[in-house]
């Protein structure tokens, strides 16, 4: 992907002080070259997954649990208002590292693809988001971050939220990585910040603690992830069409990224099966079907996963 010659956004908040640096990326940002809002990132899922199979306790308790304890069971975006982070240093802008000009750089392009694509296909305003990055643990609008929640989007305060040892997470476990698919987990992220401007967050938020069960929950939990990846999808398309910057490879390791991410493979390899009712991301081949969908099509109303 040739994201170098991209503009950088000045709306990153860089928490993570004197550590601005994660030489772990560096096979794949340089050369050139999928969780979601209110919910436990894909890294928790998977240590509370190891942890259930290794002490024989159904993952699911765990999962539920600790859903409920970061924000109700339901979504995170129930949770007071935090406090101010305590941190060494918050600096707004483009960072210098190589990591902070790369998270800059896919951001200013989400910024200027969905400033277009948003008024045309849906007459509404694009407001940019912030995107926070940070080492290990922040604060934000809808509780605690920490790096094992993997990325998230804050309707509360309208911040994409990133610990980029997820990265190096996406090389070791999720399909290898590449520049491509980081900037689809920053796209995905993105995705949500869509469905907050067309008014679909607050709605889908009070559908899930109305729901009749945990299983309703999740699925409309599913509805909502996928539909981020079409979205990010979208975005790609758009990108594509005007600056040609993504090459089959790209779209290949996306792709790959999105199948290692489903929640059908991240439960098997945490604990030998899938229980379907319980996911609330989407199985691998769904991910990778609603991806492909808005890369195809480049059109919001494509991805209504709610109509399906």
């Amino acid at each position: 992907m040739e994201w170098q010659n991209f503009r950088r956004s000045d709306n990153v908040e860089d928490r993570r002080g004197d550590d601005s640096s994660d030489p772990s990326i560096g096979g794949g940002l340089g050369a050139p070259g999928g969780i979601g809002a209110g919910h436990l990132g894909l890294g928790a899922i998977i240590i509370l997954g190891l942890i259930g199979w290794a002490l024989g306790i159904d993952p699911r308790v765990l999962i539920g649990g600790a859903e409920m304890i970061q924000g109700g069971g339901q979504s995170a975006t129930q949770s007071s208002p935090a406090q101010p982070a305590q941190q060494a240093s918050t600096e707004t802008g483009v960072p210098k590292d190589q990591i902070g000009q790369f998270v800059s750089a896919i951001l200013a392009e989400t910024e200027d693809v969905w400033s277009q694509v948003l008024p045309a296909q849906k007459g509404i305003q694009y407001v940019p988001p912030h995107l926070v990055l940070y080492n290990g643990f922040t604060r934000s609008g809808c509780g605690g971050a920490a790096a094992s929640m993997g990325p998230f989007y804050c309707p509360v305060d309208k911040k994409v939220y990133l610990d980029t040892s997820f990265f190096r997470d996406m090389q070791t476990k999720y399909g290898g990585g590449g520049d491509f698919a980081y900037a689809y987990v920053i796209a995905h992220e993105i995705g949500h910040h869509i469905q907050d401007q067309l008014g679909m967050l607050t709605k889908i938020q009070a559908a899930e603690q109305n729901a009749d069960s945990q299983e309703q929950a999740n699925a409309l939990s599913v509805r909502t992830e996928l539909m981020a990846d079409c979205l990010a999808g979208v975005w790609a398309n758009n990108a594509q069409t005007k600056y040609h910057v993504i090459d089959q490879g790209d779209v290949e390791k996306a792709v790959a990224t999105a199948q290692a991410i489903g929640d059908d493979r991240l439960q098997k390899a945490a604990q030998g099966y899938a229980v379907p009712d319980s996911f609330t991301h989407g199985s691998a081949a769904q991910r990778v079907q609603w991806l492909e969908t808005g890369l195809k099509s480049g059109q919001i109303d494509s991805c209504n996963t709610f109509a399906q």
